[in-house]
């Protein structure tokens, strides 16, 4: 690490530059050495759902998947460098990170392998990310004051509330919702990542107000140590960039789980760290909505016996459906993401 060894460190906004061109730089030289890998051990690639989209059986079939490994390697790497790795939230987000992850490569494994659309169970994977999340819930709100440890935030309206002890199951729920939220987004080229950068930008500025001194300016909660969460996320983003190049219609490679399920915990546990979980709902709308769409399709089926709200779900597939193209869903979708964002961001900014 060289935070201690620059005469710079405590130049964040410097630090958060370097985490992002460090991981974007790494994950573009590694990309297709890695694509090459992964194609030569998975021959059949991705097991593409029969009951999705016609078009994808014909043009994604023999894409590789576990391109996740790409975004947190570099990511990971790249906040090992220009961290400051005395604080406990940058290896609060690495834990995050290496158990969901590991969770989504080993699905993502058995996929490739057995060549079957379900791997683990639904029971499995909850039981893992909820664990997980107990654990990181129960550390931040050990290291974040008694004064708002367990006070839920609303933005615009410079006000907050106590949860008490219903905080925690309510930031587990954060956490653990975030990650299979952008799992379930996780379904056309480049959709996911671009929304991830978009949001992550949102709370690398959000982190740094809150752990410095213009906290105070913003009106909103002061977290100790925040504000190096931000370099994480910018190195995070860096990682997520630069797996764009190779994700970006026609995709070389598909994130999986291995990279979807930890980037939704990670944004969800930076949401938790800074206390800005509500904000969190806005800036990553569509991946809400993503969640919510799916919600819909599965009571609607089963109320009516078998008929459908949304021509498929998730709903970027019912678009899908409808004639708009794979780009053109993907590119409209980013721009309700920057409209989400900027719209989460003046809420901030409203404090």
């Amino acid at each position: 690490m060289l935070y201690n060894l620059l005469n710079f460190a405590h130049n964040l906004p410097l630090r958060n530059l370097l985490a992002f061109l460090t991981a974007l730089t790494i994950a573009l030289l590694c990309g297709e050495k890695l694509i090459s890998f992964l194609h030569h051990h998975q021959t059949k690639g991705q097991p593409i759902r029969e009951d999705g989209p016609v078009s994808h059986l014909l043009t994604k079939k023999g894409t590789p998947t576990m391109g996740g490994l790409l975004i947190l390697g570099s990511g990971i790497v790249s906040a090992l460098i220009w961290c400051n790795l005395t604080n406990i939230f940058v290896w609060l987000c690495i834990l995050v990170l290496t158990i969901y992850g590991g969770t989504g490569f080993i699905d993502d494994y058995v996929k490739v392998t057995k060549q079957t659309p379900n791997a683990m169970t639904a029971k499995m994977k909850l039981l893992l990310q909820f664990a997980t999340a107990l654990f990181v819930v129960w550390m931040v709100s050990i290291h974040t004051g008694e004064d708002i440890r367990y006070h839920l935030n609303f933005p615009y309206f410079n006000t907050s509330v106590n949860l008490w002890w219903f905080y925690i199951p309510f930031a587990m729920f954060v956490i653990a919702g975030a990650s299979n939220a952008v799992n379930l987004t996780d379904g056309l080229d480049g959709l996911a990542s671009g929304l991830m950068i978009l949001a992550l930008s949102v709370f690398v500025f959000v982190c740094y107000v809150c752990g410095s001194i213009f906290a105070f300016d913003f009106q909103t909660p002061y977290i100790a140590s925040c504000d190096e969460v931000a370099v994480f996320c910018s190195a995070i983003i860096g990682g997520c960039l630069g797996f764009l190049w190779f994700n970006a219609p026609k995709a070389k490679v598909f994130m999986g789980d291995t990279g979807s399920l930890a980037l939704g915990a990670l944004l969800g546990t930076v949401a938790v760290m800074c206390k800005h979980e509500i904000l969190l709902a806005i800036v990553g709308g569509v991946f809400v909505m993503e969640t919510i769409s799916v919600m819909i399709q599965v009571l609607y089926f089963k109320k009516t016996g078998g008929k459908r709200f949304f021509k498929m779900a998730p709903i970027h597939h019912h678009f899908e459906q409808l004639g708009w193209n794979e780009t053109c869903v993907t590119v409209r979708f980013w721009i309700i993401g920057l409209i989400l964002a900027v719209i989460g961001l003046a809420s901030f900014l409203s404090l």
